[in-house]
């Protein structure tokens, strides 16, 4: 088992707008990589947004771009003609292919999310905005799959080997996350507090394990979940504007 502390993360502050900027691969403890990717999972953004926010119109290309909305609401417009709202029940997923070019704003509330950049499977492939509507979000541990390749038949269709859950459950609960053959997790710690066999893990720590070193993974404190489940050998380009980067 491998852990990534949340002390270990980037963070970049621009007052409002704040980013735990996070390296998937940096679980596996070794600085000098060549990449610093978990397979295809690439880059993830813990971002905070105070009200009044906003990020101006920019374009992304070659970018697999899931909006994990945890808190507040969030305006999303885009060169598809979109212009709607994004909530933890109405999540977005951007595969921005050759070009999309997207705007970010939160003119009433604060917002906590993940931006989730994922390499795909292949370069210029034609540009798509998905949203994924839930009206009830699960507080009893279940795990709820929000997105993944297209034989996964997912709610929100990923362009590659890597599939996302999440699950949200109250303190004193016990959790056995869902495995798929030939796939890797990396768990991370939204909220709250979790232990895997005795071991501690936190708010903005996430963890990598085998399935046969999941005894018990036990809630501390409420906590919020996501997992990520990533075939590290999946055929992918490294043409993404963010997720193509290997440092």
């Amino acid at each position: 088992m491998q852990i990534f502390k949340a002390d270990q993360a980037h963070r970049i502050d621009q007052g409002k707008f704040q980013i735990t900027l996070l390296r998937p691969g940096l679980i596996w403890g070794d600085p000098s990589l060549e990449d610093y990717a978990f397979g295809p999972l690439s880059r993830i953004d813990h971002a905070t947004l105070g009200p009044g926010t906003l990020v101006r119109m920019h374009e992304h290309s070659n970018d697999e771009i899931f909006s994990y909305m945890w808190k507040g609401k969030m305006l999303h417009e885009d060169s598809t003609g979109h212009r709607i709202e994004v909530s933890p029940n109405h999540l977005m997923m951007m595969n921005a292919g050759k070009s999309i070019h997207h705007e970010e704003s939160t003119p009433d509330s604060s917002v906590e999310m993940l931006q989730i950049f994922i390499r795909p499977e292949e370069t210029d492939l034609p540009s798509n905005v998905q949203f994924y509507e839930r009206s009830v979000i699960p507080a009893n541990g279940e795990w709820t799959l929000l997105a993944g390749p297209k034989e996964m038949k997912a709610p929100l269709e990923l362009r590659q080997q890597v599939a996302v859950y999440d699950a949200h459950a109250k303190a004193g609960t016990m959790l056995q996350p869902p495995i798929i053959e030939g796939m890797e997790p990396w768990l991370y710690v939204m909220d709250g507090s979790i232990s895997i066999n005795d071991i501690a893990i936190n708010k903005g720590d996430a963890v990598t394990y085998s399935p046969s070193e999941m005894s018990t993974m036990l809630i501390h404190k409420d906590a919020s979940l996501v997992l990520f489940l990533v075939k590290l050998d999946a055929p992918m380009t490294l043409a993404g504007q963010f997720s193509g980067r290997k440092r």
